[in-house]
């Protein structure tokens, strides 16, 4: 059901483990990247004018968290999706389903991309059985299972 005309929208909240396993995809994938840039070009934090380098640093302000902060919140507040999160048929909605901002992804993506461990952990204990890590909660967003099967009437063929 899709919610359309009164009905009961189902929506399958992700599981932990997918989640982990697009997370790991996405760190693998910008990490690489990163490295890359950085290998040619030095760090990136000269670039950040706003963001003094030495101690801010020392709190996870890296050039790889940055660069994540700033992949997850473009990705998902355009398409819902991270290259990690297409790759685990998940996305990131608002409590309804439907796609969420700019602003929005930008909360949700501040909690992963620098005090993981703390916003999974508080998701863990104080919202125990939500699916959320505290800044899903701040941001009212939810990761879920995407459906990847055709909509109802139609059926995929190929040709040949």
């Amino acid at each position: 059901m899709d919610g359309r005309d009164g009905e009961e929208r189902v929506i399958r909240i992700a599981s932990w483990e997918r989640r982990l396993g697009a997370w790991l995809i996405d760190i693998i994938l910008v990490g690489v990247l990163v490295d890359l840039i950085v290998g040619m070009t030095g760090p990136l934090t000269p670039v950040v004018p706003w963001l003094p380098p030495g101690p801010a640093f020392q709190w996870g302000f890296s050039d790889g968290a940055l660069v994540l902060f700033a992949y997850w919140t473009v990705l998902e507040g355009t398409r819902g999706q991270s290259l990690g999160k297409m790759a685990m048929s998940l996305k990131v909605t608002d409590m309804k389903g439907e796609k969420i901002d700019l602003p929005r992804a930008a909360i949700e993506s501040f909690g992963k991309a620098f005090l993981l461990p703390l916003d999974c952990l508080i998701g863990w204990i104080a919202m125990r059985g939500s699916g959320q890590r505290l800044f899903n909660r701040l941001s009212e967003t939810i990761v879920v299972h995407v459906n990847e099967s055709a909509p109802e009437g139609v059926r995929y063929v190929r040709r040949g």
